[in-house]
């Protein structure tokens, strides 16, 4: 029988695996779309049902640990915030399929032009997400509001396609569906954002115990 210090090593290291496998997905996703490849897109919808039941068994993981130790302190902080990160990283899951769909839709059209910079949006959601997983792993709650601070830039660039976007149905009709779809992805790739957030709020709660979510405090001690 394990002891409930290996059994939260274990946790640790699904999460972790699950959060890579997560961010394998947000990349092969916008591949998929930049390149237009099917194949990378059906493969990465295909991973999605992989994250679901990981999603599953960490769930159960902590719901055992709670009934079994009924630990306290940080102990019971860690196992609360691993059942909430796991939401956000299966909704991001999502959120990459999404993104393969709109890929696939758009597979054999022209790409409207390269200044529509989603892949530059989708590099800073990545690192959003990789560094979310590196506050987790080393209870790093300065990187862990650096991450809160960076979701702004995602913000502002969604707004700045979005402009984009408008400029070029309102120029050319032939546009618009080509555009809607784009459009679509620049909002899956904010969201993306906003769950790397909701978890780099929940890393603070971990380390410092202390909730920052709707309370403005996440960049600042």
């Amino acid at each position: 029988m394990r002891t409930f210090e290996a059994e939260l090593v274990h946790l640790k290291e699904t999460l972790l695996k699950m959060g890579h496998l997560v961010e394998s997905q947000i990349a092969h996703s916008i591949q998929a779309f930049i390149e237009r490849d099917m194949q990378i897109a059906h493969e990465t919808i295909q991973a999605d049902h992989q994250v679901n039941a990981m999603d599953v068994e960490i769930d159960e993981m902590c719901i055992r640990l709670l009934a079994l130790y009924q630990p306290a302190g940080s102990d019971l902080r860690f196992i609360t915030t691993a059942m909430k990160i796991t939401t956000d990283m299966e909704r991001m899951s999502d959120l990459s399929e999404d993104i393969c769909e709109r890929a696939i839709e758009l597979t054999g059209e022209a790409p409207l032009v390269p200044s529509v910079d989603i892949p530059t949006m989708a590099e800073l959601a990545k690192k959003m997400v990789r560094e979310t997983l590196d506050a987790f792993i080393n209870k790093d709650a300065a990187l862990a509001r650096k991450v809160c601070a960076d979701d702004q830039q995602i913000d502002d660039l969604m707004h700045q396609i979005f402009k984009q976007l408008l400029s070029y149905m309102t120029a050319d009709p032939l546009t618009v569906e080509r555009a809607i779809r784009v459009s679509f992805i620049a909002k899956y790739i904010e969201r993306i954002g906003d769950h790397a957030t909701n978890i780099a709020e929940m890393v603070v709660y971990l380390v410092e115990g202390k909730i920052i979510r709707h309370t403005g405090q996440a960049v600042t001690h």
